[in-house]
């Protein structure tokens, strides 16, 4: 509202009743009329006016996102001007909001578009978004419209890998099985004569055409190879003075490993790790159970854009509670910055229960001799990454 105006009405008013003049009574009645008849136009205003944020709240590092702000007057009554702002995430690479001022006529209709650049995974919040609007005086009080938040998931950087490299229990992707429940049609370990119930596509033409019955193709048990991802995220498993850089790092090489896995080579792939969830902003436990596909992946990923540093529970305890989980012969793949004997004794115990593990150090140097030594020893492969370019070179 127009500063001191209702002050000064009063005052006008006194005047007018002890001096009894009637132009001041004229000049009262007009300014009130104009009070009264601009802050009910802007109740009115306030009422009809719409306001719609669109824009995909999925996207991938590198990605630019295009929001795009409707604002309607669903009125009859034009609205002399708005002042709209939003609020903006700066790590997307936008200003700290997106504002502007504008009106808007008798059913009138603005558009607004900004973009954000997705240079940094994480779980984002756009908005809220505030209008104020007022008469083309200023003599009433503002009307307010609010736009609620919404969220904006950003998932991590994924590097290609020309191959992977991990330690298995078997030469090949396909493990033997000792249940028969579970077949791998790209072994085939004889014939037998056709039973009712045999789909078609497993008759052996050659073999029925040498024997002069249906014989149908048999085939070795075996497993699809299943691998867990086990990513430390608890502070303490970083150094203080690279922590941040080493943590993301470690959340790209574990995006990376799922992806190839999931959707290049077509195998079980899972994930577990306790981290911060700003989602309901607590320490959680992330468990993602190994499957296959790119479905699969875009849910590890979204867990992966989600975690943040936490207290949580030191890497030997995910090796427990994830194992416990896994069939025989599954592969372990732990990410880490800690560097420690102890770590070796848990990956070497997890290796005899049997698993095949790979642990991956991402911290600056080469491991330590010793380090090495004990990793021979425990059959436990051991990798060092401090660039995504280590990542790259894996063969």
């Amino acid at each position: 509202m127009m500063p001191g105006l209702l002050p000064f009405l009063l005052i006008l008013l006194v005047l007018a009743a002890l001096l009894r003049v009637d132009f001041f009574f004229s000049i009262v009645y007009l300014l009130f009329a104009v009070y009264l008849l601009s802050r009910l136009w802007v109740r009115w205003a306030s009422k009809s006016i719409r306001v719609r944020r669109r824009f995909v709240d999925h996207a991938y590092y590198g990605d630019q996102v295009s929001v795009r702000l409707d604002v309607r007057n669903a009125g009859w009554l034009p609205v002399p001007w708005l002042a709209m702002h939003e609020s903006l995430p700066v790590q997307l690479g936008a200003p700290a909001g997106f504002r502007r001022v504008f009106g808007l006529g008798s059913r009138g209709r603005q558009r607004f578009e900004y973009t954000l650049t997705c240079r940094q995974r994480g779980y984002y919040v756009v908005g809220p978004l505030s209008m104020e609007l007022g008469d083309l005086l200023g003599v009433a009080p503002s009307g307010r419209v609010q736009l609620p938040l919404t969220h904006l998931v950003v998932y991590p950087k994924v590097v290609p890998l020309a191959a992977l490299g991990l330690p298995t229990r078997s030469p090949q992707a396909v493990l033997r099985a000792r249940s028969p429940l579970f077949e791998d049609p790209t072994r085939v370990m004889g014939v037998r004569d056709y039973q009712r119930g045999d789909s078609p596509r497993r008759i052996h033409w050659t073999a029925t055409a040498s024997a002069g019955r249906l014989l149908v193709k048999q085939y070795e048990p075996g497993i699809a190879r299943e691998t867990l991802i086990c990513l430390d995220l608890c502070r303490e498993g970083y150094g203080l003075r690279q922590r941040y850089d080493a943590s993301e790092l470690a959340i790209v090489v574990a995006a990376s490993i799922a992806h190839h896995i999931a959707v290049q080579e077509g195998l079980p792939v899972g994930l577990t790790t306790e981290a911060l969830d700003p989602l309901v902003e607590d320490t959680v436990r992330f468990f993602v159970p190994p499957r296959r596909g790119r479905a699969h992946a875009i849910q590890v990923l979204e867990v992966l854009a989600r975690a943040q540093l936490a207290d949580g529970v030191p890497l030997s305890e995910l090796l427990r509670r994830g194992s416990a989980d896994l069939s025989w012969g599954s592969t372990i793949v732990a990410i880490t910055g800690q560097e420690s004997a102890e770590l070796l004794d848990n990956l070497a115990h997890v290796r005899r229960a049997g698993f095949a593990v790979s642990l991956i150090l991402v911290r600056p140097g080469r491991p330590s001799a010793e380090l090495e030594k004990r990793a021979e020893l425990a059959e436990v492969s051991v990798r060092r990454v401090w660039h995504e370019r280590d990542v790259e070179m894996w063969s």
